[in-house]
């Protein structure tokens, strides 16, 4: 085995990421307070090709050097807009056809691993705040809640964690039915 060369990698270009056939997935972040979190999910939505993200409430939003930090670029290649709050957001993404999932535990929640993601065209997934989580106003405007089965003791991952494991299984889901 050798490790792969920057070439081999076929890294798209900006334009080419723009132009690419994207996962129909956006993200929501949640009044998010930490811009290393912050860039860090662009980084994953980047390299999962997703639609976008709309950044809510306080969310710190680009161009921003600690965002930068972590996003490594990504904040030019991925869609972003700001909602003064993530109830607004939620309703525009409903307003154009998406299912919107928040990521949180709560009674009846759907387990990752049992979510199916090819019976939905369009998701949103709101991620919440690292310390409340997503607001229980957000969660009832939401179609359901999916949840990460987690068996330790805590019960509770950083939220670029988080999503990172959410969208992973998400955007699998969808490749391997040949999208």
């Amino acid at each position: 085995m050798r490790k792969l060369s920057m070439d081999e990698l076929n890294r798209k270009s900006v334009h080419e990421f723009k132009e690419a056939e994207k996962m129909p997935v956006i993200v929501v972040l949640d009044n998010i307070r930490s811009m290393h979190n912050v860039g860090s999910v662009f980084r994953t939505a980047d390299a999962f090709l997703l639609r976008g993200i709309y950044l809510c409430g306080y969310t710190p939003q680009p161009p921003h050097r600690d965002i930068h930090k972590t996003a490594l670029g990504a904040t030019e290649t991925v869609e972003w807009k700001y909602a003064e709050t993530t109830l607004e957001a939620v309703q525009r993404l409903k307003d154009d056809g998406y299912q919107v999932y928040a990521i949180e535990q709560v009674q009846n929640s759907i387990p990752l691993h049992q979510f199916n993601m090819n019976q939905h065209l369009q998701v949103a997934v709101v991620f919440g705040n690292e310390v409340t989580g997503v607001d229980q106003d957000v969660i009832k405007l939401c179609d359901g809640c999916i949840e990460i089965p987690q068996l330790g003791m805590k019960h509770s991952l950083n939220i670029s964690v988080a999503a990172g494991i959410v969208l992973w299984e998400l955007v699998r889901s969808k490749i391997g039915n040949g999208q």
